[in-house]
């Protein structure tokens, strides 16, 4: 983002599938000492994920992921969908995000990609839920396209939009992320500001209430 905010980039053009409907009150049986588990989310297993890589994601216990989609074992296999039962993370909500065009999802993929390719799933699925949650906010425009390009006093909101890098292409990881973003999954609990303490020079932003930090990225919210 410019001094003021921040948030953009990325997106693969193979991946450019449908949004997965929203799962937000979806329940699976547990079989044990629980009866219904609320989903938050619903993930497609990609090459390479294990389960407990995807445990740790989603800060959940690897036996209640298992418990969640009737696993046996641990094993997985790519494009498996597993439903993600709501995990620990006190700051993580779900809520309906309505739907979006294939050409909001590629763009906030594109953001994601731009504003924290170096970061963990989870942490590019915050830089996503900011945008969505500006979306959500009467203090910001109500599309996602509009948020990512809005200007304040003519300087971009958002860094990757100035100096170009919305434009790269983002990659699968980076659309994954907008999806879960999309479908609900909020870690940052509410934020609309994420910046990097390390390089962040606005004395603004650094004033406003920190809600957490994921990564490299502080979130933080209103005064």
């Amino acid at each position: 983002m410019s001094t003021h905010f921040f948030r953009v980039t990325g997106v693969f053009l193979l991946v450019l599938l449908c949004i997965s409907a929203p799962v937000s009150t979806a329940h699976a049986d547990t079989g044990t000492d629980m009866k219904t588990t609320t989903i938050i989310v619903k993930y497609t297993v990609q090459p390479g994920d294990t389960l407990s890589e995807i445990a740790q994601t989603f800060n959940i216990e690897v036996d209640r992921l298992m418990r969640a989609n009737n696993l046996k074992t641990s094993v997985i296999h790519p494009y498996q969908v597993l439903f993600i039962p709501a995990g620990n993370n006190a700051a993580g909500k779900n809520t309906s995000r309505g739907s979006v065009s294939r050409e909001d999802l590629l763009l906030l993929a594109k953001a994601i990609y731009a504003e924290a390719r170096g970061e963990s799933f989870l942490g590019q699925v915050a830089v996503g839920a900011v945008i969505v949650n500006r979306v959500q906010s009467p203090h910001f425009p109500n599309t996602v396209r509009e948020v990512i390009f809005q200007r304040n006093r003519h300087i971009c909101q958002f860094t990757p939009v100035s100096d170009g890098t919305i434009n790269l292409t983002p990659d699968r990881k980076a659309i994954r992320a907008a999806e879960t973003a999309l479908e609900g999954y909020d870690p940052t609990g509410g934020a609309l500001f994420f910046y990097n303490p390390r390089i962040a020079s606005d004395n603004w932003i650094k004033s406003l209430p920190v809600v957490t930090q994921i990564g490299r990225h502080v979130f933080a919210t209103k005064t």
